[in-house]
């Protein structure tokens, strides 16, 4: 008689492994969060190792709520042993200037050795058993390689949009800025991508801009990018109905399937506690925004590491100012000084500025860190003024918010014009962290999305559809699920038939 299989033995191990920087681990660790929820709604039973560095880990450990499963393990890692230009201790981006961000990736491939003994030790340790998949990082493409020599599944998982994904693959594997017109010619086309039009050299993250090929970026992207084609598929965080454009990308491209399961968002217990940044509680920006009438207030933030120039800071200030309408500003110092440095309010914005906000209660500052997801879901609220990272921008959405795109870095000028030109919900106020602007056009953009305009109203409507489409591909009711629940099961039914192929030896590779 087979003898029954104890809770632990009968789990499926999965193996989750992020980059390390806070706008990685946080959507990875969203996704274990989700993936434990699920399991246990439908009566399954999985075990997920999450991977990463000892400081990280340790930084983790108050992030999972009390009755999370979730196994939190240890890699070894020395930064300043993998590479003398990085200081001891550097384990995430956030300590790090922004040239030394390229040496940390380059560092990080000396995890392969130990990510091959952990998967090998996790093997052993269920009894040769292998684990269901592994489900790693877009800069982690040479775990691809590893996870196809010990014979288990692999998945990429990007916390970015299908569209803006699918463009900064295209423009790190062709860089067709170049070989553009000539000198003159601002703008260029993504060769293998005709479904875009053309983009400026303005939309492009300082990385690619400055890349020829033969730069630390270049290089590194270069033995990264082409090894997602080992991988046996991507994950989104993204919601398929749209944003599907670049889901058409990869499949031509990787010939891997796809599969949207978004939007996976941190649970409010988990938010504060995996901020890097101490902040005002909740408590007090909902007693502020209590105080105001509902869809009146303007909310910004440019994400947990960006800050705009002194120059820029100054004209979105006065532009502000001279809209006369409510917001609250999650502020840094700006460009070039320590981001953890004290505010200086008379020194970076307008003479009084802050004081005049705070005596006629039309705008709230807040230091480095806001409880995001609550001001967001706060009836008081009625546009997001955002960097169009991927995770701020699924938050906005989610709630039915316009949003006032101000992209800086990686992916984020791609995700603007997925929200601008495809899915209307944006109006692109700035483009990254130098560009000069004026208060006068921050303005006229924010009367046009918040007043009562054409422009307004029609960004207003399909924002609340956006939010429906999203409610819709999480719903789960009367035994039936939304197309991003569905997509996640199907991903791991996919999984689950590709081991029993090389556990009974119908097939020595990988699908």
């Amino acid at each position: 008689m087979e003898t029954a299989k104890t809770e632990d033995e009968a789990a499926e191990n999965i193996v989750i492994f992020p980059f390390m920087a806070q706008g990685h681990i946080i959507p990875f660790l969203a996704l274990a969060l989700h993936i434990e929820k699920t399991a246990k709604r439908n009566n399954k039973s999985f075990t997920i190792n999450f991977v990463s560095t000892p400081l990280n880990i340790r930084s983790l450990r108050s992030s999972l709520p009390p009755s999370s499963s979730i196994r939190l393990l240890e890699i070894p890692f020395s930064a300043s042993d993998a590479d003398s230009r990085l200081p001891p201790g550097a384990e995430n981006t956030d300590v790090l200037p922004y040239h030394l961000i390229i040496h940390l990736l380059e560092a990080s491939t000396s995890l392969r050795p130990a990510f091959r003994a952990l998967l090998l030790g996790l093997i052993a340790e269920l009894g040769g058993r292998k684990p269901l998949c592994v489900i790693a990082d877009i800069f982690f493409g040479w775990t691809a390689d590893v996870a196809r020599e010990l014979g288990v599944f692999h998945a990429v998982f990007s916390g970015a949009s299908g569209y803006g994904l699918a463009c900064y693959y295209s423009a790190w594997i062709n860089l067709p800025h170049r070989n553009r017109g000539g000198p003159v010619d601002d703008e260029f086309e993504l060769p293998d991508f005709p479904e875009t039009s053309k983009f400026h050299l303005s939309q492009l993250p300082l990385s690619i801009l400055e890349a020829d090929g033969t730069d630390p970026w270049s290089l590194f992207q270069a033995k990264n990018l082409p090894v997602w084609v080992n991988s046996n598929g991507i994950l989104f965080n993204t919601v398929e109905e749209f944003d599907n454009i670049g889901f058409r990308y990869f499949v031509k491209k990787l010939e891997r399937p796809v599969w949207a399961v978004g939007p996976i968002l941190l649970p409010k217990e988990s938010r504060s506690s995996v901020s890097t940044q101490p902040g005002p509680n909740s408590e007090l920006c909902a007693e502020w925004l209590n105080s105001k009438p509902a869809q009146s207030v303007l909310y910004i933030s440019f994400g947990s590491q960006n800050t705009i120039s002194a120059s820029q800071m100054m004209q979105l200030a006065t532009a502000l100012d001279a809209s006369g309408r409510d917001f609250i500003w999650v502020v840094r110092p700006p460009l070039g000084c320590d981001v953890n440095s004290e505010f200086e309010t008379e020194k970076w914005l307008p003479e009084g500025f802050e004081r005049r906000m705070e005596e006629s209660r039309k705008g709230l500052l807040v230091r480095k860190w806001a409880p995001q997801v609550e001001i967001l879901s706060h009836e008081a609220v009625s546009a997001f003024l955002t960097h169009c990272g991927w995770n701020s921008v699924l938050e906005g959405l989610s709630r039915g918010l316009p949003l006032l795109g101000w992209p800086m870095a990686a992916e984020q000028f791609f995700n603007a014009r997925l929200l601008e030109a495809e899915v209307g919900v944006c109006v692109e106020v700035a483009r990254g962290k130098a560009s000069e602007i004026r208060w006068e056009d921050v303005r006229d953009k924010i009367e046009a999305v918040m007043g009562d305009t054409e422009k307004g109203q029609e960004m207003r409507r399909r924002a609340s559809e956006v939010r429906s489409m999203i409610e819709s591909a999480m719903k789960v009711e009367g035994g039936c699920t939304g197309p991003s629940l569905t997509a996640l099961d199907e991903f791991f039914k996919v999984a689950a038939t590709s081991r029993e192929k090389t556990e009974d030896g119908r097939n020595g590779v990988l699908i």
